[in-house]
């Protein structure tokens, strides 16, 4: 195994730690990289909650989701959001779900989650919602089946998040940091909204433009380093 890939699969293993620790997964939620040698596969961890994963709990996934290596370890069961986007999608190199409270209203009224902060750039403005329910009926919300998957990816388009109705999301970026960071301050951009709604009035949300720039800041690779080295410095990582 290369150098370059034996960093980029520690990175993982940290981003399900920074992501703990920053309330954007708890006990659940997933996050993976596609192989950076062989696009038809994609690395994720084994079945376990993501502030405890190691390095040594990565595993390697076809894009049907099959397990290269299983050996007899547990694995998660909405592997098809991971499969389904890198199946669609073949910009995308990092690929998170998770369930972080602030975002599930936005899922399940009529308000759209819109951008209003600078440091939340790279999200869609608004959001777009999937529903398992209108093609699939009632289920448990779990998106276990590829069919399910690719339904997903079909309202998330081309853009890097899609709400999941009364579930949470899936994000999809160019890179692990990037999707890490996506996922961070959707969260705050989230919580930041629910304050202001909560004020009142009218509320002034970003441009067009200014969704462009933002977007444009945040990726910079300062800014990808920066907010990086400050989660990890944030994050417990013991063991990893």
């Amino acid at each position: 195994m290369s150098d370059d890939l034996n960093q980029q699969l520690w990175e993982l293993a940290v981003a399900n730690r920074i992501l703990e620790r920053e309330g954007v997964v708890d006990a659940y939620g997933h996050v993976s990289i596609r192989h950076p040698l062989n696009p038809e596969r994609y690395f994720l961890s084994c079945s376990r909650s993501p502030g405890i994963v190691s390095r040594d709990d990565l595993m390697e996934y076809t894009l049907d989701n099959e397990p290269i290596d299983q050996r007899g370890r547990p694995i998660y069961s909405e592997r098809p959001i991971h499969g389904a986007i890198y199946e669609a999608r073949p910009d995308v190199m990092s690929v998170i779900h998770n369930h972080s409270p602030a975002i599930i209203p936005f899922g399940v009224t009529s308000v759209p989650l819109r951008q209003i902060t600078h440091t939340s750039g790279g999200m869609p403005s608004p959001v777009p919602v999937w529903d398992i329910r209108d093609k699939f009926g009632d289920t448990n919300h779990l998106v276990t089946t590829q069919e399910q998957g690719r339904d997903l990816v079909k309202t998330m388009g081309d853009r890097t998040v899609a709400l999941m109705r009364g579930h949470g999301c899936a994000i999809a970026a160019e890179s692990l940091k990037r999707a890490v960071h996506i996922a961070i301050y959707l969260e705050t951009n989230a919580r930041l909204l629910m304050d202001a709604i909560r004020i009142g009035g009218d509320i002034t949300f970003m441009s067009e433009r200014e969704i462009e720039l933002t977007a444009e800041m945040t990726g910079m690779p300062t800014a990808v380093v920066r907010t990086w080295d400050y989660w990890c410095n944030r994050a417990d990582l013991e063991g990893v």
